[in-house]
């Protein structure tokens, strides 16, 4: 019987098995930020335990850094984590990139950008986004404070194995459909369980037809399905990518390195635990309207009641989401107000993203009810953009152009909704308060978040480029 691309990746890197008979697996590489570590290199220290293998781990700091130029941490706390991780980067010979450097950014998006994420690897960070990085065939998942002192002193991580599941995505997307209404769709249709105990691999067409961009969108989603990871088998479009990224030191290596990139595809006669099939023909722009990222509905959709469902459990969550955001059953999704637009996060901040949505801006002016910012994943797309022009046109359209960090994505660092204030946001989570206590979340893709800017409403995107 053939393997999936996840069998391939876990048996060529599983080890060895504990007394009790669970799996240990070689990390490939370790990707660690200053919000999830200092306690993990605390204890290595305290334990007189060294990094086992510096040279596989890089830093970045992300989650707790000003993105207003020169600005202010948000507190002394927020200061002190970035403190930290460069002391610690510095003590132990570890690869960092930075304040000051155009390297900098967030860590899903500066470690592909930097050439060290290759097909087959295993990836790992304490950081739930982590499953971006299946983009490219790569093994990756989020990881707790315990488990990276764990991965820092010895290059390797006790792991059960999960279940294999496809989600197939067949035909072709509509216009003014992206990677993340394609995430969204999904986790609105197998829901934030549908995933448990699995990795995914996303196959299919539609999936094929995806720039990198988009599917480090889709990836970095998988866990809001609750699955492990989400992998996809890296094809033509991943290699040139590649091409771009890492620096081989002779024309061979990298002919040899592509053969065995090859070999990672599923075999036909894999056999997957569970396989979901999807029409991309169906999916429309998506917009989340509840408090998690299930309670999602197509921008031409109404607000559901909880009579729309037929769980006890979920029509208790959608009468108090409901409560929780304002809004009223039956009512059109797109007459939904909204205060703040931001554009930015490790699911949408990178340059495809950035021209996404200045497509829709381009010499329009955003809606004085609107404030809206644009944070770019890094130093590097902060640049592209500025090349490109980008940065003109949110300024003009009077949007605020950020330097790169996790910013509104989470609210620890400075950049958050106000009590009561509604957002249209491109990152991956509308929990509750999630933007600041209080805040009301909704998840759309960059060129929808633009149509939002322009409108002061969650809007259909199509209806100002039928061919975006």
């Amino acid at each position: 019987m053939g393997k999936t691309l996840y069998d391939k990746i876990w048996d060529s890197h599983l080890i060895t098995h504990t007394a009790e008979g669970k799996p240990v697996i070689y990390i490939d590489r370790h990707l660690v930020h200053e919000v999830t570590s200092p306690q993990a290199f605390a204890a290595l220290k305290a334990a007189g335990r060294k990094v086992r293998r510096p040279e596989q781990t890089l830093a970045t700091v992300d989650h707790s850094i000003p993105t207003l130029k020169n600005g202010p941490y948000v507190n002394e706390e927020a200061k002190t984590q970035v403190e930290a991780l460069q002391e610690n980067c510095r003590n132990n010979d570890i690869r960092i990139f930075d304040l000051g450097s155009i390297d900098q950014g967030v860590i899903h998006v500066v470690a592909p950008e930097s050439g060290t994420i290759l097909p087959g690897m295993t990836v790992v960070c304490g950081d739930s986004h982590t499953s971006t990085h299946g983009a490219f065939g790569a093994l990756a998942f989020g990881i707790g404070t315990s488990e990276v002192e764990h991965v820092l002193a010895t290059q390797a991580l006790q792991q059960e194995k999960s279940k294999n599941l496809l989600v197939r995505f067949n035909g072709k997307l509509n216009s003014g459909v992206t990677a993340k209404d394609i995430a969204l769709y999904l986790v609105g249709k197998i829901g934030t369980k549908g995933g448990t105990g699995h990795v995914i691999e996303y196959s299919g067409p539609a999936i094929r037809n995806l720039s990198m961009e988009g599917r480090m969108t889709l990836c970095n989603m998988s866990i809001e399905c609750g699955a492990r990871a989400g992998l996809i088998s890296p094809d033509e479009a991943t290699f040139d990518y590649l091409k771009n990224h890492v620096i081989f030191s002779k024309k061979t290596v990298f002919e040899q390195a592509l053969e065995s990139w090859k070999q990672l595809a599923s075999d036909k006669d894999a056999e997957f635990d569970r396989v979901v099939e999807i029409d991309a023909g169906l999916i429309e722009p998506q917009v989340t309207w509840g408090t998690s990222p299930e309670q999602v509905v197509g921008i031409s959709k109404k607000i559901p009641s909880p009579d729309d469902f037929n769980s006890p459990e979920k029509a208790a969550a959608c009468q108090h989401a409901l409560k929780y955001m304002g809004l009223t059953p039956g009512a059109d999704i797109s007459e939904t107000k909204i205060d703040v637009v931001f554009i930015g996060s490790c699911t949408n901040g990178r340059i495809e993203d950035f021209r996404e949505a200045a497509k829709i801006l381009d010499g329009k002016k955003i809606n004085k009810a609107v404030t809206a910012i644009a944070v770019p994943g890094s130093g590097h797309v902060k640049a592209q953009a500025e090349d490109e022009g980008l940065d003109r046109i949110f300024k003009s359209a009077g949007m605020e152009w950020r330097e790169p960090g996790c910013s509104m994505c989470l609210a620890m660092n400075g950049d958050r909704l106000a009590p009561g204030q509604s957002s249209a946001s491109t990152s991956n989570r509308n929990f509750e308060g999630r933007q600041g206590k209080g805040s009301k979340t909704h998840l759309v893709s960059p060129a929808m978040a633009a149509a939002a800017a322009l409108t002061g409403k969650l809007t259909d995107v199509r209806q100002f480029n039928p061919s975006v």
